[in-house]
């Protein structure tokens, strides 16, 4: 199926590794021409044809020289995937998440969305076409108190989406959302990730944290941050022409409510 991607102008956030990594991927085999942004390089990143930006988005002066590069590489700007997030399993619980963690969980989570989403706009309403393609988690509407602030940021960046899908809409710019559930990445899997902290604090085992989460969907497992990338790549596509204002869960079935 032709995603109608090819030569196409695309920043991808976060995309040194995860989900983002995958997103990059599938976009460059789809004939996209991606602008990379992540805070560093990675082996995985460099070995694929892309424009790399080197920018830390909790900065937000980032988003206008990332948009700004994508012009001058491409001439134009056509899709933007906010992908960029952190998490940190609050072991603690609420008590021990301070001011400067809501910020920094916020900034990272959030406003790196909102104000990329800024400076790409511009752009995309000046052509009259573009597609933003956010994701999210199924913490915006499953909250837990493990990563209060990150479900917290969610919700919001959720919120956010669906309202500005209507204001933009009309201008020829499509915004939809994704939202995983747990992805076999460093997020969940790294010696620093959720399921070793967890098992960190209680004193068990991070295989055990991982098959537990993982039972908690009907498909038994982890989804693959490659699944993830093969629906954000059909949203930032001409196939997609006429979804905007739209969340797509992929959780292996986990939340069970309509």
């Amino acid at each position: 199926m032709n995603l109608g991607m090819s030569g196409k102008s695309v920043v991808v956030t976060g995309a040194s590794r995860g989900i983002g990594l995958a997103v990059t991927r599938a976009l460059v085999a789809e004939g996209a021409n991606v602008v990379a942004v992540a805070r560093g390089e990675s082996a995985e990143l460099s070995a694929l044809a892309v424009h790399p930006v080197i920018a830390d988005l909790t900065d937000p002066q980032a988003p206008a020289t990332v948009v700004e590069a994508a012009r001058s590489a491409f001439g134009r700007l056509d899709v933007l995937v906010n992908n960029v997030g952190a998490v940190r399993a609050r072991v603690g619980g609420f008590a021990s998440v301070t001011d400067d963690d809501w910020l920094q969980t916020f900034q990272i989570n959030f406003f790196s969305a909102v104000r990329m989403t800024r400076a790409a706009l511009a752009p995309m309403i000046a052509a009259g076409s573009g597609s933003i393609v956010t994701v999210g988690s199924v913490n915006a509407f499953l909250p837990d108190p493990l990563v209060i602030d990150y479900s917290a940021a969610k919700a919001a960046l959720a919120n956010f989406a669906k309202a500005l899908s209507k204001e933009v809409g009309p201008a020829g710019v499509r915004v939809n959302t994704v939202s995983p559930g747990p992805v076999a990445t460093d997020l969940w899997l790294a010696g620093d990730g959720v399921a070793a902290t967890v098992a960190g604090h209680t004193g068990g085992d991070p295989d055990a944290v991982v098959k537990q989460a993982a039972g908690g969907s009907v498909t038994g497992r982890f989804t693959q941050p490659e699944e993830v990338a093969d629906l954000v790549t059909f949203l930032a596509g001409d196939r997609a022409g006429n979804i905007t204002g739209a969340d797509f869960t992929i959780d292996g079935g986990l939340i069970s409510t309509l």
